[in-house]
């Protein structure tokens, strides 16, 4: 055995894993990190995401708190809202099917946005996320669905900013080092077994916390347990994310829980690498649909892409085009909804056709039936509802009449070149079956009881998260839930 000493061993060095660690930290414990990725490719999932945290706020005296530059140009030009606990819990719930664990989404909504604030003590800073989940709508913008707070630098910049709170706490960080299994003893777990450079080693401590992501990164794992036609999905995040820590705490007797045939996935640009890209981030990411008509290679409109704010039918929509053919889709807009786009589809790197009318667009979108492609936009158009006030910012009402199936919100004509189309597939982000937990982060096991010296936290939780996901939930619930595993872990070291 390593005869180092540690009180708490944190498996993963993610959003979730990092908080655990501070947490544990703060708490007096002696930390160490396991990062399976080497030190340039750190930081799991949240290295890729977006940076948003949906939280609880009561309007402009919490945008001050959490952003306190915000300056008098965006006071006196933004509609910033608030979104209340209740709110929160009716998302929640809506969004999935009302299955999640109530006492998990206790514990995540009611926890918020104190939540946020630690972070914060923390040293990381927020910015008003504008890009995204802001419109401007008659002059002034407005916040929509339930996010303000992004971390400075997106995901990337959450990531760095954590590494850098952990590192000037004294928490040791070993990179390339993937934990293999869990070593138990008389009173519980005593440590994990790890793997570098192939050489195996044990490391002991009285508690550990697993924070390693889910199995999205696995492709055997995808088609086994989401089904066939998994395994061509594109991995939005790390490549290290496979299931290791959920496959420890199953060796050990951990009970399963959650949505397991179920992931988060989006619509992702049909020509991004296997795995994500750092460099790019979550800039392949493709969330403008509410504001265009989406094909797919039979030249037919598949789903209703006014059904509510994107950030609340975004997780969802990858699973439907990857049941397309070919597992890819074509979003169509016109000129008068292209300022509404956020910057993602600016980058250069985007799979994009432009045209001038109908006729010649419907021609360039490769892999189409293009005959039936450019009857769908027609019939679309006409079956528009004359009248409506289009408005971005809200559930408007913008809907078709006559159409199999319909546009709920937010349709207007696709009347007015240029006209642009960009090309996606499924993004897999993170997969939504896990590891049951109590409220306190513990790992329940198959008697239904706590495994002494094991916690859980982020994405290899199971219980939150079923069909869908409101957008920026994921990063709350690390931090939540890696917090409170991080406490309970140094204290149960502590009482070792």
């Amino acid at each position: 055995m390593n005869d180092k000493a540690y009180d708490v061993i944190v498996v993963g060095a993610g959003n979730a894993a990092l908080c655990a660690a501070l947490s544990a930290r703060e708490q007096g414990a002696k930390v160490l990190v396991l990062e399976r990725a080497p030190l340039e490719k750190r930081g799991g999932n949240t290295a890729f995401a977006g940076g948003v945290f949906r939280t609880v706020y009561n309007g402009l005296e919490d945008v001050l708190r959490f952003i306190p530059d915000t300056s008098e140009d965006q006071i006196a030009n933004t509609d910033f809202g608030s979104y209340s606990a209740d709110e929160y819990f009716d998302d929640l719930y809506r969004v999935t099917h009302h299955r999640i664990d109530p006492d998990l989404a206790e514990v995540l909504v009611r926890s918020s946005h104190e939540t946020l604030g630690w972070i914060q003590s923390k040293g990381i800073r927020f910015i008003a996320h504008y890009g995204f989940n802001a419109l401007k709508h008659e002059g002034r913008f407005k916040f929509f669905g339930g996010q303000i707070f992004e971390a400075v630098g997106g995901g990337r910049g959450l990531s760095d900013a954590e590494f850098k709170a952990a590192e000037k706490r004294g928490i040791v960080v070993r990179y390339a080092t993937r934990a293999s299994a869990l070593i138990e003893g008389r009173g519980g777990i005593e440590g994990v077994r790890v793997i570098t450079d192939r050489v195996a080693e044990d490391i002991r401590a009285p508690a550990v916390v697993l924070a390693c992501g889910g199995f999205e990164a696995n492709r055997e794992w995808r088609t086994r347990y989401l089904g066939p036609g998994w395994d061509l999905a594109k991995v939005r995040g790390s490549s290290y994310n496979t299931g290791d820590g959920i496959g420890m705490a199953l060796a050990i007797g951990a009970q399963p829980a959650g949505h397991w045939s179920g992931a988060h996935a989006c619509a992702w640009d049909l020509n991004s690498p296997e795995f994500g890209d750092l460099d790019i981030g979550d800039r392949y990411s493709k969330h403008g649909y509410t504001s265009g008509v989406v094909l797919n290679a039979n030249g037919l409109r598949f789903m209703d892409e006014g059904e509510d704010f994107f950030n609340m039918t975004y997780a969802k929509y990858g699973r439907v085009i990857l049941e397309q053919p070919g597992q890819s889709a074509w979003q169509v807009f016109d000129s008068k909804v292209l300022h509404l786009l956020d910057p993602r589809y600016r980058t250069r790197q985007v799979t994009k056709v432009t045209a001038n009318t109908l006729e010649e667009l419907a021609a360039k979108l490769e892999g189409v039936n293009q005959r039936q492609a450019l009857q769908t936009l027609r019939e679309y158009n006409a079956a528009v509802n004359p009248g409506a006030r289009f408005n971005p910012t809200v559930l408007d009402g913008c809907s078709t009449s006559g159409l199999a199936i319909p546009k709920s919100n937010w349709a207007l004509a696709l009347d007015t070149p240029p006209f642009e189309a960009f090309a996606v597939t499924c993004g897999i982000t993170f997969t939504f079956g896990g590891l049951k937990i109590s409220t306190d982060a513990e790992v329940i096991d198959m008697e239904h009881k706590a495994i002494p010296g094991l916690y859980a936290a982020g994405e290899l939780v199971g219980g939150v998260f079923y069909f869908n996901y409101p957008g920026g939930a994921g990063l709350m619930n690390g931090a939540v839930f890696g917090r409170r595993a991080g406490q309970n872990a140094a204290r149960h070291a502590g009482s070792r």
